[in-house]
C-alpha cells in the first residue's frame, strides 16, 4: 500500500511536471523567422472569431507572395497552416482599456517594429461614452513606449444594430490620428470602415472568410504605403495619415433579365442576428430549373413593426409591409442548381418570419 501510494505520487510529480511544460492555451509559440516583427493587435476580430486567424491568414500570404519576410509577435496563437506565422495579439471580449493595461508589457516584451491596431468594438456595446478618449490615451501609452515603431490605426469594421455608435467612433479617429501625426509621431489611419459591410460579417459582429481577406488587402497597402513599415528602417511620419482601401472593381453588368427556360427559382429566409430593436436577415435565391436564371425577383411581406433599413445583394422596392426584391447587376445570373442570395438590416422584432417569401423570374 505504502508502495502504491509512492507510485501515485510519483505520477502526479511527472504530470504536474509536463503540465507545467506545456503552453497554455492560445499561448503564442513564440514562431520566428528573423523578419519585421509585426504586431497584430486588438480583439476577436484580431484573433479570428469564427474564422480561425482572421485577417492575418491572407496578410500572411500576401506578404510572402510581395517577397516581405515578417515576424508576426505576441502573446497569443492561433491558425491554420496556411498562415505561417500564428503569434498575434488579438483577446477576444476585450475593451480598449484592458488592452491599453497591458500593451507596454507586450511591447517591451515583443519589440514591435509595426502595429496593427483595430480595436473598439467590444467598447461599442459595453461602454461607448468615452471610447475615443480611451482609444487617444491608448495610442499615446503606445508611442511613448515605442516610439520608433510604426503604429497603424484602423477604423472598426460596420457593427449590425449600432452603426450610429460606431459611426461616431470611426470619425474621431482621423482627428487623433492627425493630431499625433502632425506631431511627429509614427501614426497612420487604416479606413478598415468602408472596405466592409454587414453583408461581410458571418454574425453581425465577427467578418465572415470574404470579410477578413478584405481587411488583409486594406492592412496590406497601408503597410506598402509607409516605407519602413515592412523593411525595418525607419520612416518619417507620413504627411497624410489616411489610408483609403483600394476600390474593388465595378461589377460588369449581367444582361437585361429576361424569362430563363423554365424560369424556376426559390428564396429561402433567415434570421443571421437580433438585437432589442433590430435583426439582420439573408434571402438564398436558388435556381431550381435546368437553365440559368437571367434575373430573378423576390416578394415577401414584413411583419407589422419591421423596416428594412439597409439592404444589399439587390435593389428593394418598399421597405416595409410587401417588399420586392430584384436581383442586382452583378448577381441576375444564377447556373441551374446555384444558389445567390441578398441581406439586409431592418428595425423591428427579429423573431417575427416575413410572409409569403417567394422567387420569380425575372
Amino acid at each position: 500500500m505504502v508502495r502504491m501510494t509512492r507510485l501515485l505520487g510519483g505520477l502526479a510529480a511527472v504530470l504536474a511536471l509536463i503540465a507545467w511544460m506545456l503552453p497554455a492555451p492560445g499561448a503564442a509559440a513564440a514562431e520566428s523567422n528573423g523578419g519585421v516583427r509585426v504586431m497584430p493587435l486588438g480583439d476577436s476580430i484580431t484573433d479570428g472569431f469564427n474564422v480561425p486567424g482572421g485577417y492575418r491568414i491572407d496578410l500572411w500570404q500576401k506578404l510572402v507572395a510581395g517577397g516581405y519576410t515578417v515576424d508576426f509577435v505576441g502573446s497569443m496563437s492561433n491558425g491554420p497552416a496556411s498562415l505561417g506565422d500564428h503569434d498575434h495579439e488579438g483577446h477576444s471580449g476585450w475593451r480598449i482599456d484592458q488592452i491599453d493595461a497591458n500593451i507596454v508589457t507586450w511591447l517591451r516584451t515583443y519589440t514591435p517594429r509595426t502595429i496593427l491596431l483595430h480595436i473598439g468594438t467590444n467598447d461599442m456595446y459595453q461602454n461607448p461614452n468615452g471610447a475615443s478618449s480611451r482609444l487617444a490615451t491608448l495610442i499615446d501609452r503606445i508611442t511613448a513606449t515605442a516610439p520608433d515603431a510604426e503604429l497603424f490605426v484602423a477604423t472598426i469594421v460596420p457593427l449590425a444594430g449600432a452603426d450610429a455608435t460606431v459611426r461616431a467612433f470611426n470619425s474621431a479617429i482621423p482627428g487623433i490620428v492627425q493630431t499625433r501625426a502632425a506631431a511627429g509621431r509614427h501614426v497612420h489611419l487604416v479606413d478598415m470602415y468602408s472596405a466592409l459591410t454587414t453583408a461581410d460579417l458571418a454574425d453581425g459582429v465577427h467578418p465572415n472568410a470574404g470579410g477578413y481577406a478584405k481587411m488583409a488587402t486594406v492592412w496590406y497597402n497601408a503597410l506598402r504605403s509607409v516605407p519602413g513599415s515592412l523593411d525595418g528602417g525607419t520612416s518619417s511620419p507620413s504627411p497624410s495619415p489616411t489610408v483609403s482601401p483600394t476600390p474593388s472593381p465595378s461589377p460588369t453588368p449581367s444582361p437585361s433579365p429576361t424569362p430563363s427556360g423554365d424560369g424556376g427559382c426559390a428564396a429561402t429566409y433567415r434570421t443571421v442576428n437580433s438585437w432589442p430593436g433590430g435583426f439582420q436577415s439573408e434571402v438564398t435565391v436558388r435556381n431550381t430549373g435546368s437553365s440559368a436564371l437571367n434575373g430573378w425577383t423576390v416578394r415577401m411581406t414584413l411583419a407589422a413593426g419591421q423596416t428594412i433599413t439597409n439592404l444589399w445583394g439587390g435593389v428593394n422596392t418598399g421597405a416595409s409591409g410587401a417588399v420586392s426584391v430584384r436581383n442586382a447587376p452583378y448577381n441576375g445570373t444564377v447556373a441551374a442548381g446555384g444558389t445567390t442570395t441578398f441581406g439586409f438590416v431592418a428595425s423591428g422584432d427579429g423573431a417575427a418570419v416575413p410572409a409569403g417569401v417567394a422567387c420569380s423570374s425575372p
